[in-house]
């Protein structure tokens, strides 16, 4: 796995770590399965589903009743991520706050990673 020994690859705001949880009793998930895939403007997206099981090879992260899972080929870009639920007059969902994007596109949907092994290519 990614990341610095005790401390969690994500971490949610008390905001996200209530939505997820109530979505995972609503829909019978295991948690929220988060990972990163080629696509958008800016040359990555995130992925998110409610998933029935943990994949093994997933990082797991539970927090406050909620669990995030994840997927092994984003650990690497999500490390450090802070996930918030906002609600607005004209949208609400998850927002990722992540240090390692270093552009993104104006709807906020996709995203760009610095260097990182050439893996965003």
């Amino acid at each position: 796995m990614f990341g610095i020994p005790g401390k969690q690859a994500v971490t949610l705001t008390p905001k996200a770590a209530a939505q997820v949880t109530k979505l995972m009793a609503r829909d019978g998930a295991a948690g929220l399965r988060i990972g990163v895939k080629k696509g958008g403007c800016a040359g990555m997206e995130y992925t998110m589903d409610y998933v029935d099981e943990v994949d093994p090879n997933d990082e797991v992260v539970e927090q406050d009743g909620a669990r995030v899972m994840i997927a092994p080929m984003a650990q690497m870009f999500l490390f450090g991520t802070e996930i918030d639920y906002e609600v607005s007059l004209l949208e609400s969902g998850f927002k990722f706050r992540n240090p390692n994007v270093t552009e993104s596109c104006g709807c906020g949907e996709s995203i760009r990673f610095g260097d990182m092994g050439g893996a965003q290519n």
